[in-house]
């Protein structure tokens, strides 16, 4: 199958004219190898079943031998040797060129396994599953990069290449590359269904060598599928694991399984931006529970697409899953984080898009356009709100948002009198 292009592709590019090293994280699956191939030399997969053990051993005695090859060289699943940190970061100190090492990890690996941090030799990236774009399912016809930088950049009238119902089948797909490859709709499905499976029955203990049930973890996950894009609270959570089922479960386990799960990125959590326009009591803080693709959603609460085409409301917050990985694709290169706005007044933002320049915008997740105004106002309300404080604070004005957009799963786009932009999440871009 030919490579498809990831937002990813010249962001590498550029860390490693500037680095001598490169860290490509995220989840297993994700492309991270299929994309750093495209731009290494030299690959050494420590995780070959054939030449595993000898790789393992000589990284033992000699790990410095594990690096000799074309530049740049891919060293894919690092973590598995994590001595391999530091001899990368010696040998970056000493060639004292950019572009020499791609590393690819699919968890993170305690700190307290390598002697230093890498700072300054080994920049860190991080993908994710394919976005809409990636998969040439989105028209991309509207620029992310253009709303930002282009204050008279014209896009109404763009159409979305694809339905809602073409949408609930993307997400319940999921962005994983070998999707695109299956050569049925059904085979399609089945991928996202296996990482599932693997996260609970393998990932989930290989991870930090710790035993830990494939039940309780499906339960975990289960529960925050139950609570996909909301501000639901750990004792929740805790609480939907040992509800139904009677599982045993402390808070100090459930603790420890949900860091697992972040540390194979998989559960992927985003905080709360606090403007001081409200008083501290007002704005909420809890973590919006989030995945790294809304595939895993889906196939832990074991829903199909037929089943959420008569469960729209369940498919909306999925939807703004689906909106916050792609985001987060298209702004890679960008410094971009994502955080949410929400109030005790329920005056919200589904998203707050960050850039590392300060710019930033506000963001709700519309699937239908009966939603859009109700959308619009609370965007507005924000920016208003944000106005009125600045009138009185002198020292540290708050920046105005640079965009009010609601993301549809409709077909047109097009912006509001009130300067509102309504993008069809399929028709978006980097």
């Amino acid at each position: 199958m030919e490579y498809l292009k990831r937002t990813a592709d010249l962001f590498l590019s550029d860390m490693l004219d500037a680095f001598g090293a490169v860290l490509i994280e995220g989840p297993k699956w994700c492309g991270k190898t299929t994309t750093a191939e495209q731009q290494s030399n030299s690959v050494l997969k420590l995780q070959d079943p054939d030449m595993r053990d000898e790789y393992l051993a000589t990284a033992e005695t000699k790990p410095s031998y594990l690096l000799q090859g074309a530049t740049p060289r891919l060293i894919d699943e690092w973590q598995d040797a994590p001595m391999i940190w530091d001899a990368v970061r010696t040998a970056v100190d000493n060639r004292r060129e950019p572009g020499q090492f791609i590393l690819t990890g699919s968890n993170k690996v305690d700190r307290k396994k390598t002697h230093h941090s890498g700072t300054g030799r080994i920049a860190k990236m991080k993908m994710l599953p394919m976005s809409l774009w990636e998969s040439n399912e989105s028209s991309g016809q509207i620029s992310i990069h253009e709303l930002f930088d282009n204050p008279n950049y014209e896009f109404g009238g763009n159409l979305s290449s694809l339905t809602v119902e073409n949408l609930i089948f993307a997400a319940c797909r999921g962005g994983w590359p070998a999707s695109l490859k299956a050569r049925t709709p059904k085979a399609k499905l089945m991928i996202a269904q296996n990482y599932v499976n693997s996260v609970c029955s393998e990932d989930i203990s290989r991870i930090d060598d710790k035993q830990r049930m494939e039940k309780l973890t499906r339960r975990i996950l289960y529960a925050y599928a139950r609570n996909i894009s909301t501000l639901a609270k750990s004792s929740s959570l805790l609480k939907d694991v040992t509800g139904e089922e009677s599982i045993e479960c402390s808070r100090t386990t459930f603790d420890d399984y949900v860091s697992a799960l972040e540390k194979l990125f998989v559960i992927q959590d985003i905080d709360a931006w606090c403007p001081a326009i409200r008083s501290k009591t007002a704005i909420r803080s809890t973590p919006k529970r989030c995945f790294c693709d809304p595939s895993i959603a889906v196939s832990a609460l074991g829903l199909s697409p037929e089943s959420l085409k008569i469960q729209l409301k369940t498919f909306g917050f999925i939807f703004e899953q689906m909106c916050i990985r792609d985001l987060k694709a298209y702004t890679i290169d960008m410094g971009s984080h994502i955080s949410y706005y929400h109030d005790r007044y329920g005056l919200e933002a589904d998203i707050v898009l960050h850039l590392a320049d300060g710019r930033y915008a506000l963001i709700e997740c519309k699937l239908g356009s009966s939603e859009i105004e109700k959308g619009a106002e609370h965007l507005l309300e924000i920016r208003r709100l944000i106005v009125e404080k600045n009138k009185t604070e002198n020292q540290m004005p708050i920046r105005e948002p640079d965009l009010l957009i609601i993301l549809t799963g409709g077909k047109i786009a097009y912006t509001r009198d009130d300067g509102v932009k309504i993008i069809p999440l399929a028709a978006l871009r980097p």
